[in-house]
Order: C-alpha cells, then sequence, then structure tokens
C-alpha cells in the first residue's frame, strides 16, 4: 500500500507500481546459466551503463530475463550465484550487477560476464566449465554494496543545455529500484523526468540553475522518497559524472516471505 500510495502522489508519469512491489526478489530460484564470450553485450547493453559497466563490481556482471530485467526498473540490481556442480564449483558462489536485457532461451535466467562465470569454478575446471557453456544455478538478490561511492549521475551525450537533460543514474545500493524521478530547480520546483531507456532518464526543456533531483524509490513492498544532498553545478557537461551526495542502502521487504513465489 506504502509504493501505491507514494506513486500516485509523485505523479510523474505513468509505472507499474506491481512490479516494483513484488517481494520474491530477495528468494532462492533454481534456474540456468550461461555465459557472454565477450564484453561488449556488457558494455553496450539495455541498461545504458556503457564503458562504465566494466567497472562495476570489478567486471562481475550479467543480464537478466524480462522478469529480472523489469523494462529497466531492476537495471543495477545485485545477485548471489551459486554454480549447482560441485564437481566443477566451489560453493561460495559469486557476487554480481545486472547491466542487461536477455531474452529467455533454454530455461536461463542469468547470462554471465565471463568473469563472474569462471569466479564460481575451481581453477583448474574453468576451461571445463567454460567449455560446459550452460551450468545450473540457484540465485538470489542481495543489496548492492558501494561503500565508497554514493549515488551519481552521468550526463548523457543528447543532452544540450536548455534543451534537453539526459542522466544515467550510476551507485544504486540497497535492494532499491528507482520508479520516478524529478527534477527541482533554483526555486524548488518540481518538474518530471521520463526514463528512456535502463537507468537512463531524460526531460525537455531543462530548468535554469543548478538542479537536483528527488527519486521514489521502492524495495519490495515498501516505499520512500530520496533527494539529492548535491545537485549538478549551472555549468554540468556532457559525459561528465556527478555526485549527489547520498547513499541509498534500502533493504527489501518482503513482509510475506517467499509464499508463492
Amino acid at each position: 500500500m506504502a509504493v501505491l500510495v507514494l506513486c500516485f502522489f509523485f505523479l510523474l508519469h505513468t509505472i507499474s507500481c506491481a512490479t516494483a512491489a513484488t517481494n520474491c526478489d530477495a528468494c532462492l530460484h533454481q534456474s540456468k546459466a550461461a555465459y557472454f564470450h565477450s564484453s561488449s553485450p556488457i558494455s553496450s547493453g539495455a541498461c545504458g551503463y556503457g564503458y562504465l559497466a566494466k567497472d562495476l563490481y570489478e567486471g562481475y556482471t550479467a543480464a537478466g530475463v524480462p522478469s529480472l530485467f523489469k523494462d529497466g526498473v531492476d537495471c543495477g540490481t545485485c545477485f548471489h550465484v551459486k554454480c549447482k556442480d560441485k564437481k566443477l564449483c566451489r560453493g561460495r558462489g559469486t557476487k554480481l550487477v545486472l547491466t542487461n536485457n536477455y531474452k529467455s532461451d533454454f530455461g536461463i535466467d542469468l547470462v554471465l560476464s565471463d568473469r563472474a562465470f569462471i569466479s564460481m569454478a575451481y581453477k583448474d575446471k574453468a576451461r571445463e566449465m567454460l567449455d560446459r557453456r550452460i551450468i545450473d544455478i540457484e540465485y538470489k538478490r542481495i543489496p548492492c554494496e558501494y561503500t565508497n561511492q554514493n549515488l551519481s549521475v552521468r550526463i548523457e551525450a543528447s543532452s544540450k543545455k536548455l534543451d534537453s537533460l539526459a542522466v544515467a543514474f550510476l551507485y544504486q545500493g540497497g535492494q532499491t529500484e528507482i520508479v520516478a524521478v524529478s527534477v527541482i530547480d533554483q526555486f524548488d520546483r518540481s518538474r518530471p523526468m521520463v526514463r528512456i531507456y535502463g537507468t537512463v532518464w531524460d526531460m525537455s526543456p531543462v530548468p535554469e540553475g543548478p538542479p537536483s533531483f528527488r527519486l521514489l524509490v521502492a524495495q519490495g513492498f515498501d516505499g520512500s522518497m530520496a533527494a539529492s544532498e548535491k545537485g549538478l553545478p549551472a555549468d554540468w557537461k556532457v559525459r561528465e559524472m556527478y555526485d549527489l551526495g547520498v547513499q541509498m542502502n534500502g533493504i527489501i521487504d518482503y513482509r510475506d516471505g517467499c509464499s508463492g513465489c
């Protein structure tokens, strides 16, 4: 109910609150995983991270099926993935971040970067694991941890002063989902942004003065508002990244446990 109230109150654009308010994300899932043979699907992924995807979680990245990708709402979410083949894999699994979309095939929920895929194998089994290509896994969503990095935005190439502003949100912590964004101008007036794809949000025209951001954040059944402590400088520049001075560390409220998942 909290998310539904916040969605109505924020009134930025039409969003699916039911999609954001799922309580099954933090539950354990049984599936299969494959891996990308090159880094290009990660660095050019649907979330819009571009080359920065290789730096997220030190390259431990993955593409997820539509139920995980959620039309880009779950870009930047983190998962713990464990290989179930005890002859090939160590028991501790690996942590990774979602940076791309993947259309489900052969019962595969996640396609990992080769680095993340290999990290689950014993050292002398890495080649054998790559040759296997598809493995049985179990996985669950976990909080993203960016202890030395605040939530930040990168100004996208399509931005133009006073005409349009497009930003990609980076280093989103916790188990949170950004479901709506507004820009606050120098007179404390609020104007909505629209999700273009993945982590990229856009607005036109651009308010005068240094803008700041207000976010509607979902955490399972729960939701809250988050405001940037730092805004963009008045002379913001395309392709630059700006620290918003706030960390998002909320944890999923799955009040009904994992029943029905």
